[in-house]
């Protein structure tokens, strides 16, 4: 009997933040291939709302592995505090596995790795840069449907990666037993700047699209305008004025050594999000 077939027949998986980016892809795989899934969200069958422990027990009950995903985000104040309840949580409700999604050179983050490394369970760390999916399903999706995407963020260079890549990762260390206790730094195949990631949007879409750089404080100035939670953004100015200062300039290999295929490139993201139509509503 497979690894697969021991985990599915025996308990569920548990996938958090199943209504977001990386969540909803990791629960569809899972689905699809008949491995019984439990979604933790807000609107689940048996919800989870990281905001209240009350619900936590009743999501962690016959469940073998979970993959984490923390809102808003690791970085958050309290995250730690709150990975660190829920970890001892799952480990003595009887979860042999956890699944972190973690934040690329984020010292926050890395301190919320080091509490699910510590938990008992075995488990896998998938640290990620910057999403693609940010410009298409994100924050970033009405900038570039109006045709002016304006970041405070200069000439550095940023691994984006794919979350449909993030997404097989962890389904891979949710379900065989050699992902266990490793840690996979996975980036795109490539370097580019925000102005580069707009420019390869504009040649997709066909469409002209311009980058424009902005000041931090302009840039809250429009989030606020345009209804976006303070949390919200707090969370990106952190991310723009922290994360995006060229620490995270490099590749890494962790698609590579998870999956032995490439990472997918950002253009290829491109093209099929503009021909999906996820640009066109302009």
């Amino acid at each position: 009997m497979s690894n697969i077939e021991n985990i599915s027949n025996i308990k569920q998986i548990l996938v958090l933040g199943s209504t977001g980016k990386t969540g909803r892809r990791v629960a569809q795989r899972l689905q699809a291939r008949g491995i019984p899934t439990r979604l933790g969200s807000r609107s689940g069958q048996t919800p989870f709302d990281w905001e209240n422990q009350a619900t936590w027990e009743p999501v962690l009950k016959n469940v073998e592995a979970v993959y984490v995903t923390f809102y808003p985000d690791l970085a958050a104040p309290g995250a730690s505090e709150a990975i660190s309840a829920f970890v001892k949580l799952a480990a003595s409700n009887g979860v042999r596995r956890l699944v972190l999604l973690s934040g690329r050179g984020e010292e926050e983050a890395q301190a919320c790795e080091q509490v699910v490394q510590s938990s008992g369970c075995e488990w896998t760390i998938i640290r990620a840069s910057w999403f693609n999916q940010n410009f298409n399903e994100g924050a970033m999706l009405d900038a570039v449907l109006s045709g002016e995407v304006a970041l405070p963020v200069g000439d550095v260079g940023e691994p984006f990666i794919d979350v449909e890549d993030i997404a097989d990762i962890a389904v891979a260390a949710l379900t065989e037993e050699r992902h266990a206790n490793q840690l996979y730094e996975v980036t795109g195949p490539r370097l580019l700047t925000f102005a580069d990631a707009v420019r390869e949007i504009a040649e997709a879409t066909g469409q002209e699209i311009r980058y424009v750089p902005v000041t931090i404080d302009q840039y809250s100035a429009m989030m606020s305008e345009y209804g976006v939670p303070e949390e919200v953004i707090s969370q990106l100015v952190y991310l723009f004025t922290e994360v995006l200062d060229g620490r995270n300039a490099h590749l890494s290999d962790g698609v590579q050594r998870a999956l032995g295929r490439q990472p997918r490139d950002f253009a290829d993201f491109a093209r099929e999000a503009a021909s999906s139509g996820a640009w066109s509503a302009r």
